[in-house]
């Protein structure tokens, strides 16, 4: 066997170790600059940070 890995298992571990983390890097390259500031918060989550804003002035 290659490298004196004889176990068929021992190997899919290390192919898929390895396909995992290059699609890792591929998906973090293809994201890298994406612009996620832009998006409006939803009016429910403005609301909550609102009322947030006002129990933490209380205290």
């Amino acid at each position: 066997m290659l490298f004196g890995i004889q176990d068929p298992w021992v190997w899919l571990a290390y192919v898929l170790s390895i396909l995992s983390a290059v699609l890792c890097v591929g998906w973090g390259i293809f994201n890298w600059n994406k612009d996620d500031s832009a998006k409006e918060p939803d009016e429910e989550v403005r609301h909550w940070a609102e009322e947030e804003d006002k129990v933490e002035e209380e205290l």
